[in-house]
């Protein structure tokens, strides 16, 4: 059971200078820096258990969220963790409701970055002190008590608690059987490593050959940028990867809606599953209309990180721990909501594991269920040390060389 009081909150701004080599690059994000406003949770229990929680930025701006991170400390310090955990749902609405804070928020921006970070930190350290993964810790949980996490404030008109509750329940048969299988084979994967908009035709030749020999079928590309280059890349990957394997798209919000159809029935002849975030992530109607429009070229839409719909999803990964996190969401839903893995897969980036205390376990292209308790976002202590900003051994040296 949940104990202890908070006592501490930390956080910390840890910047990776992968602009460096164009990773993360795409046709918005020119030079992303991958970062993280890197939350730790402290508790009285005496069992030395500590919560990490991590939300994802791209350099510049870090230093917001932390800010935002601190204006919400008071929520969670000097609480019992036995009474977060009992009324979850509660918790979420207080640190989203913050009377003054909800006006810069409430679930979007810098406060939504900020309140997930806090968040994390509190799953991660309830997962450990059950001493389960977080996957597992919500596989187990009794389907009401799970529920009662959930606000549904926002989305009743799409989907009420008692519906959730049938879902649950209608996912509790072949429950075991479903986590064996996960156990076994993982949860199928696609890869967006190759084609970072800002590799040059070799580095992308050479990735790309690496990840057919382990194993990967399934490929994404970031377009956008200048037709004729995309058209030329996407002939280069193509011709690599076969026509046989499945190949996406990803704008990243670059074009209005008429520039989304014009750009992809060029881009059509690559055969992509679907294109990503092809315009602004607010504009719904918009997106209607593209997709619409592109049915006969046989080309879906995703809507990118930004939409929260019940329909099938194919989880956004990568950047700094983002893999880390989704695979327990990924394996939690095909086990107890989704029973299905019909068109569904989740992404991968293969950058900065090697910081991750627990890191992702990929093996034949497949999420492999992770063992260690929590939820797998402690960072090794050496690595935050070094990439913290602008104090860590890694920024004094870049920003000295920057200065002269």
């Amino acid at each position: 059971m949940a104990r202890g009081r908070i006592s501490r909150l930390s956080v910390r701004d840890v910047r990776f200078p992968t602009s460096l080599g164009g990773h993360g690059s795409d046709a918005m994000h020119t030079d992303p820096d991958y970062s993280a406003a890197y939350v730790v949770l402290e508790t009285d229990a005496g069992d030395g258990l500590k919560g990490y929680g991590i939300t994802f930025t791209l350099g510049k701006g870090t230093e917001v969220v932390v800010c935002a991170v601190n204006a919400l400390a008071h929520h969670v310090l000097h609480k019992d963790l036995k009474d977060i955990v009992s009324d979850f749902r509660g918790f979420y609405r207080q640190l989203t409701s913050d009377g003054q804070l909800r006006w810069i928020g409430p679930e979007k921006g810098v406060v939504h970055l900020a309140t997930a970070a806090i968040l994390n930190a509190v799953w991660d350290l309830w997962a450990k002190q059950e001493g389960k993964p977080l996957w597992k810790l919500l596989v187990d949980m009794d389907p009401r008590a799970l529920l009662s996490c959930i606000d549904f404030r926002y989305i009743t008109d799409v989907l009420t608690e008692e519906d959730a509750y049938e879902i649950l329940k209608k996912g509790q048969i072949g429950k075991k059987e479903r986590e064996e299988q996960m156990l076994m084979h993982g949860y199928p994967a696609y890869t967006t490593s190759c084609a970072w908009l800002g590799y040059s035709d070799d580095t992308l030749k050479q990735l790309c050959a690496a990840a057919l020999k382990d194993g990967w079928t399934r490929f994404k590309v970031k377009v956008g940028a200048d037709l004729q280059d995309d058209m030329r890349r996407c002939h280069l990957i193509r011709d690599m990867i076969g026509p046989e394997k499945t190949l996406m798209m990803d704008a990243n919000q670059r074009w209005d809606v008429p520039e989304a159809v014009e750009w992809m029935s060029k881009l059509a002849e690559f055969k992509p599953l679907w294109i990503e975030e092809p315009t602004s992530p607010d504009d719904i109607l918009g997106h209607a209309a593209i997709s619409k429009a592109l049915v006969p070229l046989g080309i879906g839409v995703a809507t990118g990180e930004q939409k929260f719909l019940l329909v099938p999803v194919c989880p956004h990964a990568g950047g700094v721990g983002l893999c880390e996190l989704v695979q327990h969401l990924i394996i939690f839903d095909y086990i107890s909501v989704s029973a299905s893995l019909k068109n569904r897969m989740c992404e991968y980036v293969d950058h900065l594991h090697e910081h991750f205390k627990y890191p992702v376990v990929i093996k034949q292209a497949s999420y492999m269920p992770p063992k260690d308790a929590g939820y797998s976002t402690e960072m090794k202590e050496d690595s935050v040390r070094k990439h913290q900003y602008p104090d860590g051994d890694v920024w004094k040296k870049l920003l000295a060389a920057q200065e002269n």
